[in-house]
């Protein structure tokens, strides 16, 4: 089977020939469509390249031996992201003891900031990547879900297995202690 007669279906559908149609070799369009970003997702939480990439395997590995539990109710790209974030700060807590609610206990902000209080949004890349890594792993990894990869709070829920107000919470107490970071060093 000639793999480039598949290339312009949508994920969805790849997964359907893949699950039903038992055409396992499919698989390797979403991974070549995939890997790079999962990989540097990886990296961005782990800070370890070699890491990051064996963990990006391990990752596809366990996506395709559980994609039967992929139900479509978001997209893939939703679905496998949630998966990579949620695999890094295991991860991560298991072998750094990176427990979030004694970090944020011994990391208080002042106060939550007002919703209304934003950053500028002319504020450099290389600033906001810059506190992004002063974050708790959970924290930057709830961001990036919410803010760039555009994830659900269900499915962010469903990744950190928090209920849905808890990880609202997360992710406001997380915004805000950005923007107290970000003030704190740039005061612009």
């Amino acid at each position: 089977m000639h793999l480039d007669l598949y290339r312009t279906l949508k994920d969805e559908e790849i997964i359907s020939m893949i699950k039903i149609e038992k055409k396992s070799n499919l698989f390797q369009i979403l991974y070549g469509k995939y890997f790079s970003k999962v990989n540097d997702k990886c990296y961005s939480l782990l800070k370890n390249r070699e890491l990051a990439r064996e963990t990006a395997q391990d990752i596809f590995t366990k996506v395709y031996e559980n994609l039967d539990s992929f139900k479509g109710k978001s997209s893939f790209s939703s679905w496998l992201y949630s998966i990579t974030y949620n695999y890094c700060i295991d991860y991560l807590r298991h072998k750094k003891k990176l427990h979030y609610p004694d970090w944020n206990r011994d990391n208080e902000i002042p106060e939550i900031i007002d919703e209304s209080e934003e950053l500028n949004s002319e504020i450099s890349y290389e600033r906001l990547t810059e506190i992004l890594d002063l974050l708790h792993t959970e924290e930057k990894a709830l961001l990036l879900m919410k803010y760039n990869d555009n994830i659900s709070i269900k499915n962010i829920a469903e990744a950190l297995r928090v209920s849905e107000s808890a990880a609202k919470m997360r992710i406001k107490r997380a915004k805000a202690r950005l923007v107290f970071l970000y003030k704190a060093k740039y005061k612009d």
